[in-house]
């Protein structure tokens, strides 16, 4: 597993430049008071940092003695106010940057988020929800640094890189000269091996959310994997990713290693050099002992400034290589989209819904026809059940009434509109939708239900709750409607979780109704009980029942025959017996009792 997932990482194009944290600025440039606040403390900070070489040369040329000790005195006062004007700056500018740094991530978090929920289904048939949602996590927090402390750090050796040189060049123009010398020794490794650092940071971030996406696929399906005896199948192939994360992240510290002792190594040995030089001017004459020692310190400062900015540009290019996966997230544009000017659909709505000869392949099968010019219409308030083998194309119907994916030919229409002139969101306040695979949310009982129309009040909630039959089984709980069920609702059996979705249903009133074979995990005596509060609900609205049992179909106003995406028949379950090859097999299969 980890081979593919490293050739999988190595396959993505990787950006060559710093463009993919420029791309996240407009996050920043939301906050330009704290950033204005932040830049004012770094300059007396750096202001103060740079003043004190001055009072150490004048100390040094004027020397310690009686004569001048009221100087000396004025000097060391003078030294203590910096250092106070240091501290605060430092604090000032540490609490705005940092400030800055996690609102910032907090942003990047909320719109990368905002943003997935408005991905077309297809999208997520392509990706894995666990590395996506490592991005979501893993990356925006590798980002964090390039914003907070990272820039924090950047920022004050920036300016001090700045300001020391200036003051270099102010105090001795021939050191200063010198030193320059050195500079294109620091730029080079900063160019060869921060690029290695980004290229090996972005492998890194990948191996580790294939990885994340691999320990999510098998945690949330654990029972099966026990069942099976993969624990330890399982365990192997996530050590080999972890390995694979880890050796991707070894050869990026190496990188950062190199690169950190090539610039310290540098900047260090100017500075002995740089001593070597001024030695002999001080013995020659032509330069005094406070001024080396002014420059010197400047000199250390600037040392010091390359050697932070060499670490500081390590950890920017870690941010680069996440906030490139990042991008990529939010350069994702959905496929179902609404139209510029959305046309809205009646009101009262009628409930009419009609596939006029629809053509569809899902975008991960181009080459397989799901449905195949398919046309049918649903008056108002009639139900129509849609029957025939896995794989026929019922499911489908479903993901293009509420617009999940659009057809490649003719039109899906709502009340006469066709759903691509909608709103997504309007269509399908429409609908409601009971599926078979049934999604509870960690939270309580009245949570997931009220999960169907947030707006609704405890009492609309407990009355959907007692139609739908949850009454019988909540009331027993230890809390009643305030029980948690655990993530994936795993405290509730699959009865139990199927008839919250049908309790989602009705809090909607939806005039459109799709159930995917709403009573499938129910036993007998409940069947009955949801039958009876369905077909309350099914009355007066538009209802499509996907029917995998052909005895919740028979009483349905039509029945609808599907195979390999085509409509093979279309009648009542008396009539289509006779006239149904298809249905007559099914029929048989599940009306006939075997034989003993």
């Amino acid at each position: 597993m980890s081979n593919s997932y490293e050739e999988e990482a190595r396959r993505r194009p990787r950006s060559r430049d710093l463009r993919p944290l420029l791309r996240l600025t407009p996050f920043l440039t939301r906050y330009k008071i704290q950033m204005m606040l932040a830049l004012v403390a770094l300059l007396a900070a750096a202001g103060a940092t740079l003043a004190v070489p001055v009072a150490v040369r004048r100390i040094i040329d004027n020397g310690f003695s009686a004569d001048n000790a009221a100087l000396v005195d004025r000097y060391f006062l003078a030294m203590l106010a910096v250092v106070v004007v240091l501290a605060l700056g430092s604090a000032l500018r540490f609490y705005f940057v940092m400030w800055i740094g996690e609102r910032v991530v907090a942003d990047v978090r909320d719109a990368l988020f905002s943003h997935l929920l408005n991905l077309s289904p297809g999208f997520f048939e392509a990706q894995r929800t666990g590395e996506v949602v490592s991005r979501l996590t893993a990356d925006t927090t590798q980002i964090k640094a390039a914003f907070s402390s990272t820039a924090s750090i950047a920022l004050r050796n920036v300016v001090m890189l700045i300001g020391t040189i200036a003051m270099m060049v102010a105090t001795s123009p021939k050191l200063a000269g010198l030193s320059l010398l050195a500079l294109p020794l620091v730029v080079l490794p900063l160019v060869i091996y921060g690029r290695r650092v980004r290229n090996l940071s972005r492998l890194a971030q990948d191996t580790l959310a294939s990885s994340a996406a691999f320990a999510q696929e098998r945690l949330s399906a654990v029972s099966t994997v026990q069942s099976n005896l993969q624990e330890e199948t399982s365990r192997k192939a996530f050590a080999a990713a972890t390995d694979t994360a880890f050796a991707a992240a070894a050869k990026r510290t190496l990188a950062r290693a190199v690169l950190t002792a090539a610039i310290i190594g540098v900047a260090a040995g100017a500075v002995v050099v740089l001593l070597w030089y001024g030695a002999s001017e001080v013995i020659s004459g032509r330069l005094t002992a406070g001024t080396l020692s002014q420059f010197l310190i400047y000199a250390i400062l600037a040392a010091s400034s390359l050697g932070q900015l060499s670490e500081v540009w390590g950890e920017v290019q870690l941010a680069a290589g996440a906030a490139e996966r990042i991008s990529e997230l939010l350069d994702e544009r959905p496929e179902i989209a609404a139209p510029p000017v959305p046309q809205p659909l009646p009101n009262p709505p009628r409930g009419h819904f009609a596939l006029d000869r629809v053509s569809f392949a899902y975008p991960s099968r181009p080459g397989i026809s799901a449905l195949e010019n398919v046309s049918f219409a649903v008056k108002t308030g009639e139900t129509v059940a849609i029957v025939g083998p896995s794989g026929a194309g019922k499911t489908t119907v479903f993901a293009l009434a509420q617009r999940f994916f659009d057809p490649q030919q003719g039109s899906v229409l709502v009340d006469g509109i066709d759903v691509r002139r909608v709103s997504p969101q309007e269509l399908r306040s429409r609908i409601a939708v009971v599926p078979q695979e049934t999604v509870i949310f960690s939270g309580s009982v009245l949570d997931n239900i009220r999960f169907g129309k947030p707006e609704a009040t405890t009492e609309e909630v407990l009355a959907a709750a007692r139609a739908a039959r949850v009454d019988e089984f909540a009331d027993r709980l230890p809390m009643g409607y305030d029980t948690e069920v655990g993530e994936r609702g795993v405290t509730l059996s699959g009865g139990q979780r199927q008839r919250i979705a049908i309790a989602r249903a009705v809090l909607r009133d939806a005039p459109i109704l799709l159930l995917d074979e709403a009573t499938s995990a129910l036993d007998a005596e409940s069947e009955a009980f949801i039958q009876q509060a369905i077909d309350e609900l099914t009355a007066n609205r538009t209802t499509l029942v996907i029917a995998h049992r052909l005895a919740t179909v028979r009483n349905a106003d039509r029945i609808l025959v599907l195979e390999n995406g085509r409509l093979v028949a279309e009648g009542k379950h008396g009539d289509l017996i006779n006239t149904s090859p298809l249905y007559a097999r099914l029929s048989k299969l599940q009306f006939t009792a075997p034989a003993a």
